[in-house]
């Protein structure tokens, strides 16, 4: 049975471990492997504690994902590659667009089929591709898909 529930300062490690193996395939499917960094640099560099939505998803007293969102973007979603197609993603998905409902954009980046397949299954709609640097890591150039519900 899973729980989904606001982030608590004891998740700290299990975030930091689902995000740093997650993010490396997100990387890997958009061609950007070498731009990873650990969540311990990212949380900082990327405001994760800023944002006013921090849920994490809770399987037989594991955390097994987390997401993050502001009233009207959903930012952050990583799940346990152990634990994925599951439906955790989109479950924490539905819980902060019920905690926001006015959350109406996402950028996903461009190679990163899974999330695409996802969002788009939520309602959400593809409106754009948006070039610039990586939030975090600005060293590197990506494109990220645009949508919008």
């Amino acid at each position: 049975m899973m729980i989904i529930r606001d982030y608590q300062n004891a998740d700290w490690d299990s975030i930091e471990r689902i995000h740093d193996r997650a993010r490396k395939i997100e990387l890997c499917l958009a061609g950007l492997s070498d731009a990873f960094l650990p969540l311990s640099i990212a949380a900082e560099r990327e405001g994760l504690f800023d944002y006013p939505g921090l849920f994490v998803a809770e399987c037989e007293g594991q955390v097994v994902g987390f997401t993050a969102c502001t009233e009207e973007e959903l930012a952050w979603l990583y799940v346990d590659p152990a634990s994925m197609r599951k439906g955790i993603g989109r479950s924490l998905a539905t819980h902060a667009m019920a905690m926001f409902p006015r959350i109406r954009y996402i950028e996903v980046l461009r190679g990163n089929e899974p999330a695409i397949a996802l969002y788009q299954s939520l309602g959400f709609r593809a409106i754009g591709i948006e070039k610039g640097n990586m939030p975090g890591n600005e060293r590197y150039s990506v494109e990220v898909c645009t949508f919008s519900r």
